[in-house]
């Protein structure tokens, strides 16, 4: 860090609030330790320390709750983390327009607890709340099994706050569902992973909280069967809030029992209307094979978030493919695996064709190459079907030898230059995401 930073950076946001040296090690990632973390307690701290990197040319890294912290191209220098814990407020809720305008550091976990105490909830559910923040979602466009009926945060977003990489602040969007047609500008920040601005604060939509709500589970002896299951569910009259496709191992870790694999829906609404939908998937699944659906704990909601994985897990591949490929590709890469050795554990956002696996070794030991061997052929299966993969978590000699994002095509030089024209210096999370941006 260039002398005299750390100072400037002191008198700006005040010394109790940055951390240096054996405080840092809460965000150490990939054995990369930053120069300092720094907690700026309001947009115009955060424009000023952004200010401060850019004139240095010092690398900043925007963190939320530090739950994907670990996804992406590890950074070749750390820099300055820029936590927004302090910027923890819900600024605005309007019940009558089913709005809120919140910080970005508060997170999703308080957020909600908020909302609810007037009736109301933010149609999201990613993993780990208690920790996630609503900068964080936003910029990892993150989401749960919920995604299936509200979408994901993208789809949510009214307005944004945003500190670019020169410091300064543009707001996008509105407080009001309706806004003027034109460039959605806001779009941009969802899902870039901090590297094109700073997310300060989001307007979002709201929804009145269901009457009732319920999470069932329908067991069923091959995997094949349950993805047909699936299609049945997808092409009949229910209106499920998710549908979630989990092999044995999968459902063992989410603490759920299953011959094969298991097919966990939801449904919310009128109560009426959920035993009515209970009943008919009872119906539509056990004409494919399905067990009788039997009705799961409330808790089961979070831990479903999270991902089913194996015990031992390390590595962790992404798949965005079609809904109706999703089952062909578990099984398919269940077996490249089991032909190496290793064991895995496969759950999908079925509906959505969204599909998670983890990795992990008999012997307890995961040597790179096999792991390489299998991640790579994984991707290959999802590309044979026009969908794309990325290797969401790895050890580092993993990582070298896998690339973390799929090949995004012409689009990459579009991304390319936004980036440049963002960010000019390259300050902002560079080289983490798609593209090397």
């Amino acid at each position: 860090m260039p002398d005299g930073l750390l100072d400037t950076l002191r008198a700006t946001v005040g010394p109790a609030n940055v951390l240096t040296g054996v405080d840092l090690s809460p965000y150490v990632v990939e054995g990369r330790t930053p120069d300092a973390a720094v907690f700026p307690g309001s947009t115009e701290e955060v424009a000023a320390v952004v200010t401060l990197a850019a004139g240095a040319e010092t690398p900043l890294v925007p963190w939320g709750g530090g739950t994907a912290a670990s996804v992406g191209v590890p950074a070749a220098r750390a820099g300055i983390v820029l936590d927004l814990a302090r910027l923890n407020r819900l600024l605005e809720h309007e019940p009558g327009d089913l709005t809120a305008t919140v910080e970005a550091g508060l997170t999703m976990a308080a957020l909600q607890a908020a909302l609810r105490g007037r009736g109301q909830w933010l149609s999201l559910d990613p993993a780990d709340g208690e920790r996630a923040t609503v900068g964080g979602v936003l910029a990892a466009n993150a989401s749960g099994p919920r995604r299936h009926l509200y979408g994901t945060a993208r789809d949510l977003l009214i307005g944004v706050t945003v500190v670019t990489a020169e410091g300064v602040v543009v707001k996008g969007g509105g407080k009001v569902v309706k806004n003027v047609a034109g460039y959605d500008l806001p779009k941009l920040f969802i899902g870039a992973w901090g590297t094109l601005g700073v997310i300060v604060e989001a307007t979002l939509k709201l929804r009145p909280v269901p009457d009732a709500e319920r999470l069932v589970c329908v067991g069923f002896d091959r995997l094949k069967d349950a993805g047909a299951a699936v299609r049945a569910v997808m092409g009949s009259d229910l209106i499920p809030n998710a549908v979630e496709l989990l092999d044995a191992a999968a459902a063992a870790a989410l603490g759920v029992t299953a011959p094969g694999a298991a097919l966990l829906v939801g449904f919310d609404g009128l109560a009426e209307q959920v035993e009515w939908q209970c009943a008919e998937l009872g119906r539509l699944a056990g004409a494919l094979g399905g067990r009788e659906p039997r009705a799961l704990p409330p808790e089961t909601w979070p831990r479903l978030a999270a991902g089913a994985a194996g015990p031992g897990a390390v590595a962790v591949m992404t798949f965005s493919v079609l809904p109706a490929q999703a089952a062909e590709l578990m099984e398919q890469g269940a077996d490249a695996a089991r032909a190496r050795g290793l064991q895995t554990a496969w759950a999908a956002h079925a509906g959505v064709g969204v599909v998670r696996a983890t990795l992990a070794s008999e012997a307890g030991r995961l040597e790179p190459g096999p792991v390489a061997a299998a991640l790579a052929e994984w991707r290959e299966l999802a590309r044979a079907g026009g969908g794309q993969a990325t290797l969401e978590r790895a050890p580092l000699a993993v990582k070298a030898l896998v690339p973390v994002w799929d090949d995004p095509g012409a689009g990459g030089r579009i991304m390319q230059r936004v980036k440049r024209e963002l960010d000019p210096k390259n300050i902002l999370n560079p080289g983490r995401f798609v593209a090397g941006i």
